[in-house]
């Protein structure tokens, strides 16, 4: 960034804030032909509503969607999640739909496979989410009813336009941090344990863009695993509220590597161009200046109970704060509505520093 200071960076992005929505009005007849999402909860618009058990996540009761209008719709947001803004940048009016909102698979345009509480490996809370290995299969029958439509010269033109997005690791992350704590792990043997998580994640991370790129994926918007051990749920732990460091190294040993692969797959396959999304960096200088972008608490939830209102999920009985503009964070694991905003912002219209080797907009509209 050409030495500019962590303050300047955020002061900048501010400006670019401002200017985003006549920016997004110039771009939208240029959007992608599609947008499919795959991942977690940050970007899950309701597929979980339609999981059965008893145990599955899901967001369609108040608080959830306190700001969004009409009914929750099941985003872990108390409005718009970051699918509904990185959709609204590239030029969409509205997120896709959850795939298992349509009665049967379809080859109409975006769809949304992400699954709150998914993981990238299928064992991370099993049985009680949509795994990333099934939403990929979930795409392929997408497809399979798109060429059967199109024809298979059309569907290749469309899926090679179209934008994949994919934001999922956290969960794997929390999965493994709760289980290190229960466990009573040494030091040692968290970084043993650590490591082989991180080969396991990045081998099955592989996996997936390879098959995607297989049905004829070509352009990745990927955002990577934020500073987990910082949410509410961590922090709560702390006896001075600090985030959980070794849990945050993690993930940006993560992230590294996930950079690694995403540039490693873009020389080896033809035509794959990709934009990563630098959470983790953004999330970090939000933290270290959070009034330059509006916020004044960013550690405490604004829908839970108990201490940073972490203790438990977001509930009709929960304490609800008045200034959700002002916080980061809405429930014990999940980013704000305005937080979403900011984010996607940052990777469409932001700067060099949270985007790698291209914006979200320059993917968007490349050829």
């Amino acid at each position: 960034m050409g030495g500019k200071s962590m303050g300047e960076v955020l002061a900048l992005f501010v400006v670019l804030v401002l200017a985003a929505s006549s920016m997004a009005a110039a771009t939208i007849h240029l959007r992608p032909p599609a947008l499919y999402v795959l991942g977690d909860s940050t970007l899950d618009v309701g597929n979980n509503n339609y999981l059965p058990g008893a145990d599955v996540r899901r967001a369609n009761r108040r608080y959830y969607g306190v700001d969004f209008p009409g009914f929750p719709a099941g985003r872990f947001s108390n409005g718009y999640n970051t699918a509904d803004f990185v959709a609204n940048t590239m030029g969409f009016v509205s997120s896709p739909p959850p795939y298992l909102s349509l009665v049967q698979a379809s080859s109409d345009s975006s769809q949304l496979y992400a699954s709150a509480d998914a993981g990238i490996l299928d064992s991370t809370n099993a049985g009680r989410c949509i795994p990333l290995s099934t939403q990929v299969q979930y795409f392929n029958a997408t497809r399979a009813v798109m060429v059967a439509t199109v024809g298979s010269g059309e569907a290749t033109r469309i899926l090679s336009g179209s934008v994949f997005l994919i934001g999922v690791g956290s969960n794997d992350l929390f999965v493994f941090g709760f289980t290190e704590r229960a466990r009573n792990r040494s030091a040692t043997e968290q970084q043993s344990d650590g490591a082989e998580l991180l080969a396991n994640l990045i081998s099955n991370y592989t996996a997936t863009i390879m098959e995607l790129y297989s049905m004829g994926a070509r352009k990745f918007a990927v955002i990577n695993v934020g500073p987990v051990g910082c949410v509410p749920i961590f922090r709560r732990l702390d006896e001075a509220g600090q985030c959980d460091a070794g849990l945050n190294q993690l993930a940006a040993d993560f992230d590294e590597a996930l950079q690694s692969l995403l540039a490693s797959l873009a020389e080896r396959l033809p035509g794959l161009v990709y934009s990563l999304g630098d959470y983790f960096a953004l999330a970090q200088d939000t933290f270290a200046n959070p009034l330059l972008l509006g916020f004044t608490d960013i550690a405490t939830a604004c829908c839970g109970s108990g201490r940073l209102l972490a203790d438990t999920d977001c509930m009709p009985s929960s304490a609800l704060c008045a200034n959700r503009g002002q916080h980061v964070f809405f429930d014990r694991y999940h980013p704000s509505q305005r937080a979403c905003s900011l984010t996607a912002l940052a990777f469409y219209f932001g700067l060099a520093k949270y985007t790698t080797p291209i914006s979200f907009k320059q993917l968007a509209l490349s050829s």
